[in-house]
């Protein structure tokens, strides 16, 4: 069977147009205490409707509601959540909105949001695309992609994240001068991040070799970095401006 759905139809019968969603929802069993934090803390930590069903017209979330004044920050695919932790506790002046559909990584930032006591963090526990949908145009100010899922069979380069599909909303939500930040440790994301990023209206900042080979100087090693240098993978930190 054929996986671009080629022979579904253009939308959704809410209306929305059909997306393909290719990953996962859920993994291994969530421990209880995991459970009790999606229960608990979830629905407090929503930035707004997000899906279709419950937002069928797209009104835009209102950020001055959730953040006030603050720079917003959006990271797509936060995996564990241990780097917007991060950057949330050391920036409590700016708002954070994490997307991520697996629900074992919401679980987990759930616990690390515990722990640290971060009170800017909100979370939709799904396609950042929705999210896009409902974000007012230039309202981000910086935005994280962090080892997103390589997808390294080529006829399924077009699930990664660094297609237009994607880069054309993320540009749309983000401020002249906003700065977007990849890293990964797969040479062809890299080949196709440089390749199109560019083309969704950005500018790749970088002047030397240090300047992708260096993290960022706020950077937090993730579990995926990690995994990434015990396989002997090299990761790549690239810095893009969007264009005024």
């Amino acid at each position: 069977m054929s996986d671009d759905r080629s022979d579904t139809p253009d939308q959704h019968p809410s209306g929305a147009p059909w997306r393909n969603f290719y990953g996962r929802f859920k993994g291994k069993g969530l421990r209880k205490s995991q459970e009790a934090w999606l229960e608990e803390d979830l629905a407090k930590l929503a930035p707004g409707k997000v899906g279709w069903e419950e937002n069928p017209k797209r009104d835009n979330i209102d950020l001055k509601a959730l953040f006030g004044d603050r720079d917003v920050w959006l990271e797509v695919g936060f995996g564990g959540g241990e780097h917007m932790v991060h950057q949330a506790s050391q920036n409590p002046d700016v708002g954070f909105i994490g997307c991520e559909p697996y629900i074992n990584g919401v679980a987990m930032l759930l616990g690390k949001i515990r722990d640290s006591g971060a009170g800017n963090i909100k979370v939709h526990p799904g396609d950042a695309r929705d999210m896009f949908d409902v974000l007012p145009e230039a309202s981000i100010s910086k935005a994280f992609l962090l080892y997103p899922d390589p997808w390294p069979k080529k006829r399924h380069h077009r699930r990664r994240f660094v297609t237009q599909e994607h880069l054309e909303p993320l540009a749309r939500v983000l401020k002249p001068g906003a700065i977007f930040r990849v890293a990964t440790d797969i040479e062809d994301y890299v080949r196709q991040t440089l390749e199109e990023v560019p083309r969704a209206g950005f500018d790749w900042l970088a002047e030397r070799p240090g300047d992708w080979q260096t993290p960022w100087d706020d950077w937090i090693s993730t579990r995926y970095e990690q995994k990434a240098f015990r396989e002997g993978r090299t990761p790549h930190y690239l810095t893009f401006v969007r264009k005024g």
